[in-house]
């Protein structure tokens, strides 16, 4: 891994065999073509940033520039769009990872080099704040490359000293994802850097702050790490509408993929059940809270649920070991009062009754169980509401599915009765005996007759529009099959 990454910055430097600088009329070289920096936002068509004549003659890519900025000088974003003529209906579509663009051209050109194409144009783009000292610290980083790959002394691209790479074997290497863009960057570390913020991440509460992508790759893992507060705050994280569309989800940056984070707060919850302090304990469940938010799946509803309700009983104070137990409901009064009941005597229930009346005379306040959350309670009844809403809905899909095959069925039953009157119309008109058009005459009259009896029922049919409720019973009962 690290031969091939020192192979590509000397070929980005333009170094040749004997270590001498080729130098461009702009100092900078990728794929044997000459680079020009661009302002930001700044697109165009064919080479170099884009191929040209592929995958037949006279076909130019188009490409445009993103604003984020690499230390090194180039951008973050870059996109790519495809011919016209390859575009679906003649819509547009582009390109935001090599990833994305790798598998679109071995999905629609299965016999294509995917490797030739690329080395056919400069996937990087120098942003004109690239200066000619970048070059510098790309031949810095090809000196560190090659003294890392050289001897057992590892060292980390960000100068973490606990990072996770420095302990990994030599199989750790050949098991991840080959990445040419963000792990070319000087500084960057794919085992301890947020993708987004390239600031290194902390193992602390079994590493609560960031997510780790795990999708397989051809074979090999993604490997890229992020910050769950950087890929909320960027909408790739949580759950996110639009055309992203996520879930309590994680969509990776890199290789375009999506990890559940359901299970991921899962681990968490079950990390922190072992955390002593309050303060942890409240700062892992805000990250917890914030990731499942608005997801609409089962299990992170619940999951969310109980979060919450351990975030207050500590909130309320409750001590540490008691926020992950779960209480058993106790009954309620006409008041709305928590009361304990226990196997007591008649005589002290009675003069518990005898204080309790004297308390009201003198109007000193009911007193409640020790035990009574309100905030606890509150969600509890959210909860409540939250199963009756489900519950109504569910209801309504049954009703509306009834009503929907019902009509459907009874149109249906109208059109073959109407095709049937054309039948005996064009029969009449084909028969010149007075008997035989006699009879096709009654047939006809009955046909009109049972089409109108069928409208009619059809019309009763509709008032289901207002809501089965609103309904008379009798249709209920005849048109729907139902017993009201």
């Amino acid at each position: 891994m690290q031969d091939i990454m020192t192979r590509e910055l000397q070929e980005s430097m333009d170094i040749d065999s004997a270590g001498r600088s080729i130098e461009s009329p702009n100092g900078l070289k990728g794929n044997g073509f000459h680079l020009y920096p661009v302002s930001a936002g700044a697109s165009g068509e064919g080479l170099p940033y884009a191929p040209e004549d592929w995958p037949n003659l006279g076909d130019k890519w188009g490409w445009k520039a993103g604003r984020r900025i690499t230390n090194s000088g180039y951008y973050t974003d870059r996109y790519i769009y495809p011919p016209i003529r390859l575009c679906q209906d003649g819509k547009a579509s582009s390109f935001k990872s090599r990833l994305s663009l790798e598998q679109y051209i071995r999905a629609k050109f299965p016999d294509a080099d995917v490797y030739a194409f690329f080395a056919s144009f400069c996937w990087k783009i120098p942003s004109e704040s690239c200066e000619d000292n970048d070059k510098e610290k790309f031949k810095s980083l090809v000196g560190i490359s090659e003294h890392s790959g050289s001897g057992n002394d590892l060292r980390c691209k960000a100068g973490n000293k606990v990072c996770s790479s420095l302990g990994a074997g030599e199989m750790s290497d050949s098991a991840v994802m080959f990445c040419d863009i963000c792990c070319n960057e000087p500084g960057f570390c794919r085992d301890c850097c947020c993708i987004l913020c390239c600031r290194t991440i902390t193992e602390a509460f079994g590493g609560y702050d960031y997510i780790t992508c795990e999708a397989n790759i051809e074979g090999c893992v993604c490997g890229h790490n992020c910050h769950i507060d950087c890929a909320l705050r960027a909408y790739m994280a949580g759950t996110v509408g639009g055309s992203i569309g996520l879930d309590a989800e994680y969509y990776c940056r890199r290789c375009d993929s999506r990890t559940d984070l359901v299970s991921h707060v899962e681990k968490l919850v079950k990390n922190c059940e072992s955390i002593d302090s309050r303060d942890d304990i409240e700062k892992v469940l805000k990250v917890c809270i914030r990731v499942l938010r608005g997801s609409k799946k089962t299990n992170a509803y619940h999951l969310l649920h109980q979060i919450e309700l351990a975030m207050e009983k500590l909130k309320d104070g409750a001590f540490v070991g008691d926020i992950w137990k779960k209480e058993d409901a106790s009954p309620v009064t006409s008041d709305n009062e928590m009361v304990e009941l226990s196997p007591i005597a008649n005589g002290a229930s009675k003069s518990t009754d005898v204080k309790e009346s004297r308390d009201s005379e003198t109007g000193s306040p009911p007193t409640s169980s020790s035990k009574f959350h309100h905030r606890v309670e509150s969600l509890k009844l959210e909860d409540k509401i939250d199963q009756v809403l489900q519950a109504l809905r569910k209801s309504q899909e049954i009703e509306y599915r009834l009503a929907e095959e019902k009509l459907s069925a009874q149109k249906s039953h109208i059109k073959n009765l109407y095709q049937q009157l054309d039948k005996e119309k064009s029969e009449l008109s084909g028969h010149t005996s007075q008997k035989d058009q006699d009879e096709l005459f009654d047939v006809i009259l009955n046909c009109v007759d049972q089409i109108k009896q069928e409208v009619s029922k059809f019309k009763d049919m509709e008032e289901v529009a207002n809501g089965f409720g609103r309904v008379p019973k009798h249709i209920l009962q005849e048109q729907f099959g139902l017993d009201i």
